[in-house]
């Protein structure tokens, strides 16, 4: 279903954390869909290339870097080329993320820090980095975060930690940047389609349709429903939105944590 005219994002450049898989990858298309010159990055070089090979297959704009979120260095160096090769960046996504189910004393301290790690420290090294190369003013800086951030889910203390750090870094963000013409907001989304964090999380059909029943639209969300909501938070029409939580998850949090499996 066409939402959003064409072209809408012709001239932009938005950079992915994130962008090889997922809502990342998702996200990603519908941007380069709407004329952004996307760049992509990820840590697998192979998965990186097969991404950035298949929106270029469409005549869509399209780069990408092999990069680990959790290496500052690497990510100041990945954002300074993109800046040198396609000028400043308009749209920064922080979708990088990990995951797996397990209670607080089956998970080891090296577990709990690598998917804080990953989502939260990698949230901040994208920004940090990023902030020289953003057009200022005029960029808008989108994290995914989850409803973990403010719904305690039991097997998920590790990523209900690092969400609820990543919306309040954004809402500190939007505070700091603000005057510089930077919105920051957050994306949070309920159980998406198609994802591998659902196909971690809901294994096997039962799962499935409990996680569905789980929710007050009785569907799961789709790649799509949250790239329509990124969309609108990175047009003009959203140009006096910031420091916003936006939960993109058919009603699902109103009812509380629930236990997948």
């Amino acid at each position: 279903m066409q939402v959003f005219r064409d072209g809408l994002f012709e001239g932009k450049v938005a950079f992915f954390t994130g962008g090889t898989s997922g809502i990342g990858l998702g996200i990603a298309e519908r941007f380069a869909a709407l004329g952004a010159t996307v760049v992509l990055v990820g840590r697998k070089q192979e998965k990186m290339e097969a991404a950035v090979s298949e929106i270029r297959s469409r005549g869509q704009k399209a780069d990408g870097h092999a990069v680990d979120v959790r290496d500052y260095a690497a990510m100041e160096g990945a954002l300074g080329r993109t800046r040198e090769t396609h000028g400043e960046i308009d749209i920064l996504f922080c979708a990088a993320a990990g995951n797996f189910p397990a209670p607080v004393l089956g998970m080891s301290a090296n577990g709990f820090k690598a998917v804080v790690d990953i989502d939260l420290l990698g949230t901040f090294n994208t920004c940090r980095a990023a902030y020289q190369y953003l057009r200022k003013p005029g960029a808008s800086v989108i994290s995914i975060s989850a409803n973990h951030a403010h719904v305690a889910y039991p097997l998920q203390a590790h990523v209900c930690a690092a969400k609820a750090g990543v919306d309040l870094l954004t809402k500190v963000l939007a505070m700091e940047w603000g005057p510089n013409g930077i919105r920051c907001n957050c994306i949070t989304p309920g159980p998406i389609d198609g994802t591998e964090g659902m196909s971690r999380l809901a294994p096997t059909e039962e799962s499935r349709q409990k996680v569905i029943q789980s929710v007050p639209l009785r569907r799961m969300g789709t790649k799509e429903d949250i790239a329509n909501l990124a969309v609108f938070l990175c047009s003009d029409a959203a140009s006096y939105i910031s420091g916003a939580i936006y939960q993109c998850d058919g009603g699902q949090s109103l009812s509380g944590p629930r236990i997948v499996g």
